[in-house]
């Protein structure tokens, strides 16, 4: 977990906040299937799951027909490979504790997300933290090592604003404060490390969140991003136990964990 002491700039662990979800309108499900002389009833009260299960009946009116369980219908989506009807779940995700270099992998997923990141233009980095990668995390040497550069970077990066704020202000004194402290940011951000912590939130649908899980949660990806894969699916897991039934965090030979998904590429 992040260190207990907020003076240690050192993070060896992902946080992931689960802090949007989707809504049913119930009755608007009531007219509709009051429009349509339709009988609906499902076992599960959450409604993701429910609006899933609506999205896959819709495709051939099976309202009250067939499978019964919520659980049983999701199955059949995903072992069909029916993956658009997860496209209609949606989770907003908070995520801390990532380095920069996790961040330009995990935007790379396009299809299903939307990103907003923290800005390191308008925000000062003097104080940033910095994410240990998991091998030096298991070395103490190599640790050491890295972070020695980590503070030489950390010193170049706070010269460097302070001489560049002071540079900008003699040249534009006209300049807002504002755009002076932006421009001096902007600049001397070139001297930061990949490790440098962001915070990002991510929106994603089922179906997009399940193929960062495959990739992202595989023992072949980089394992401070299969780390937070882990997280993400510890969470989507509680957020929705059916949409993510076929998911499980298993140990692998490297002794990190790593997620499975039974039903690939859905």
């Amino acid at each position: 977990m992040l260190s207990a002491d907020p003076s240690n700039p050192y993070i060896t662990k992902p946080r992931v906040y689960v802090v949007g979800r989707q809504a049913l309108v119930q009755e608007e499900l009531a007219r509709f299937t009051s429009d349509e002389g339709l009988t609906f009833a499902t076992d599960t009260a959450i409604p993701a799951e429910i609006l899933n299960e609506v999205a896959g009946r819709t495709c051939y009116m099976s309202f009250g027909k067939g499978r019964k369980s919520n659980r049983e219908y999701l199955e059949n989506i995903l072992s069909s490979k029916h993956g658009s009807v997860l496209e209609h779940a949606v989770w907003n995700l908070l995520i801390t504790g990532v380095s920069r270099a996790l961040t330009h992998e995990l935007v790379r997923h396009r299809a299903g997300f939307g990103y907003s990141q923290l800005s390191q233009r308008y925000v000062d980095e003097s104080e940033a933290r910095y994410v240990v990668p998991p091998l030096y995390q298991e070395n103490e040497a190599l640790r050491h090592k890295w972070e020695q550069a980590i503070e030489c970077a950390r010193q170049a990066y706070q010269e460097l604003a302070a001489a560049t704020t002071e540079y900008v202000q003699q040249k534009h004194p006209e300049m807002p404060a504002r755009d002076r402290r932006k421009w001096a940011r902007q600049a001397a951000r070139s001297v930061l490390p990949n490790a440098c912590e962001t915070k990002i939130f991510v929106t994603g649908n089922a179906r997009a969140w399940r193929h960062f899980l495959e990739q992202r949660g595989s023992p072949h990806a980089d394992a401070e991003i299969r780390a937070l894969a882990v997280e993400v699916c510890r969470a989507l897991r509680r957020e929705s136990p059916n949409l993510f039934a076929d998911t499980e965090i298993v140990e692998e030979a490297d002794g990190l964990p790593a997620v499975r998904v039974l039903h690939s590429k859905v």
